[in-house]
C-alpha cells in the first residue's frame, strides 16, 4: 500500500492522515493523476526535502493500473459514507465495481457531520455555541507525544550493550556455569514542551481556543511549561494544571495583567531566555510559540533572542493563526525576523490545523534542527 511505503520512507502518516488521503481522493476525483498527486502532496509533505522522495514514491505506485484500482475503492467508499460520487476511470457503469473486494486496508471516512464542518471553521468565525463544541472536541482528542532515548539505562533481554554488573551477579546463581550475558538499553522519555503564547489584542479572536489546546497538552506530556505574553511575559503553568478548562482559563485571565494589550515579542522571548531557559530548558525541549507575528518592538532584537532560544531547544515550532489564509505571507516584522530560527511554521486558526500540530508532536523525536537555524 502507498501509505505503508510512505511510513517506511520516513513520512509521518497517522490514521488521521490516511483518512485525509482518502477524503482528498474523493474530492478531487481520480480522473487526473496530477490533481491526485498535488492533493496527496499537500497532506503528506511537510518539508522541502521530502518533495523528491514523495514524487518518486507516487510515480512508483500510481501507474494507470493502480489508479484504476484505487478509483474503484473510492467509489465504494462514497457509497458507504457521505462523500460525493467519484467517477471511475475507463468505466461507464458504476455497477461494474466489485462490492465484495477486500477493503481491510481502507479507513472508513465519515464526512459532512457538524463536527467535521467545525474542524475547518476559523476560530474567529465561531459562535459561542460552536466555540464550546470545538473546545470539547480538542479536549476529547486522543494522542500522545513521541518519546526519545534518555541517558538512563534499563534491563533488557536483547539490549544495545552488555550489562556487566547484572552479568556478574548472575554468576552466583544456578546458571553461573553458563555465564549468560545480561543486556541493557536506554530508557524512553518524553521531551519537555514549552509553550509561549501571544495574548495581545491582535490575537484576541484566537487566544481562548488555542489556550484550550495548551490546557489539554498539560495532561499528555510529562513536563509542560506554559507562558503568555503581550507587553510582558507571565508564567501560567500552575493555573493550567487545574483540571476544569473553564476554571483554568478564568484563572489565567485573572493572572495576566496585560491581556489584549500591545505586542512585544522580542522582549517576551528575551525575558524567557534570561529568567527561565536555564531553569526549565533542560532535556532538549520542544518550544511552541503561538503568535500572529505582529510586533511593535525592534525586529533585530527579536531575531537575536530567537537565535538564542533556538540554541537551547531541540525543535522550535511557530503556530500562526493567519498562516492558513490564502493570502498569508510571512511579511509581518516579527514573523519575518523570527522565521530563520524556526523549524516548523504551521497554521493555527482551525481545529484541523491543531490536528496537524498533533501529528508533528507525535513524530518530533526523529526530527533534527536545520543548519540554518543554528
Amino acid at each position: 500500500m502507498f501509505v505503508r511505503s510512505l511510513r517506511s520512507h520516513g513520512f509521518s502518516v497517522t490514521p488521521t492522515t490516511t483518512r485525509w488521503l482518502v477524503t482528498a481522493a474523493g474530492l478531487v476525483g481520480m480522473h487526473s493523476r496530477e490533481d491526485v498527486r498535488e492533493a496527496f502532496r499537500a497532506i503528506v509533505v511537510t518539508t522541502h526535502s521530502q518533495h523528491a522522495k514523495f514524487d518518486e514514491l507516487f510515480g512508483r505506485f500510481f501507474s494507470g493500473e493502480i489508479v484504476m484500482a484505487l478509483d474503484d475503492v473510492i467509489e465504494r467508499l462514497s457509497q458507504r459514507s457521505p462523500l460525493r460520487h467519484v467517477p471511475r476511470i475507463g468505466a461507464t457503469d458504476p455497477a461494474e465495481s466489485d462490492a465484495d473486494s477486500d477493503l481491510d486496508d481502507v479507513v472508513d471516512v465519515v464526512g459532512g457531520s457538524p463536527t467535521e464542518r467545525l474542524l475547518d471553521v476559523d476560530f474567529a468565525d465561531l459562535s459561542p455555541e460552536e466555540a464550546a463544541e470545538v473546545a470539547a472536541l480538542l479536549a476529547a482528542m486522543t494522542w500522545s507525544p513521541s518519546s526519545v532515548r534518555s541517558r538512563r539505562w534499563k534491563a533488557a533481554s536483547r539490549g544495545e550493550v552488555p550489562d556487566l554488573r547484572r552479568t556478574m551477579r548472575m554468576l552466583t546463581g544456578p546458571s553461573g556455569d553458563l555465564m549468560p550475558l545480561a543486556f541493557s538499553e536506554r530508557r524512553p522519555r518524553e521531551r519537555p514542551l514549552i509553550v509561549i503564547a501571544d495574548v495581545s489584542g491582535s490575537m484576541e479572536r484566537y487566544s481562548e481556543m488555542l489556550l484550550h489546546f495548551v490546557h489539554g497538552a498539560q495532561f499528555r506530556f510529562d513536563t509542560v511549561e506554559s507562558f503568555v505574553f503581550s507587553t510582558r511575559l507571565t508564567r501560567i503553568t500552575r493555573q493550567l494544571r487545574t483540571r476544569n478548562p473553564t476554571e483554568a482559563l478564568a484563572l489565567v485571565a485573572r493572572t495576566v495583567p496585560d491581556w489584549s494589550g500591545g505586542t512585544r515579542i522580542g522582549e517576551a522571548i528575551g525575558a524567557f531566555n534570561r529568567n527561565w531557559s536555564r531553569r526549565i530548558g533542560s532535556g532538549g525541549p520542544i518550544i511552541l510559540i503561538i503568535s500572529d507575528g505582529w510586533d511593535t518592538g525592534d525586529p533585530s532584537h527579536l531575531a537575536l533572542e530567537m537565535r538564542r532560544l533556538a540554541r537551547s531547544a531541540h525543535q522550535v515550532i511557530w503556530l500562526n493563526p493567519l498562516a492558513g489564509h490564502e493570502d498569508f505571507s510571512p511579511q509581518a516584522r516579527g514573523m519575518a525576523a523570527a522565521l530563520p530560527h524556526v523549524d516548523d511554521l504551521l497554521a493555527g486558526g482551525t481545529a484541523r490545523n491543531l490536528v496537524d500540530l498533533i501529528d508533528l508532536l507525535q513524530t518530533a523525536s526523529v526530527r533534527r534542527r536545520r543548519v540554518a537555524a543554528q
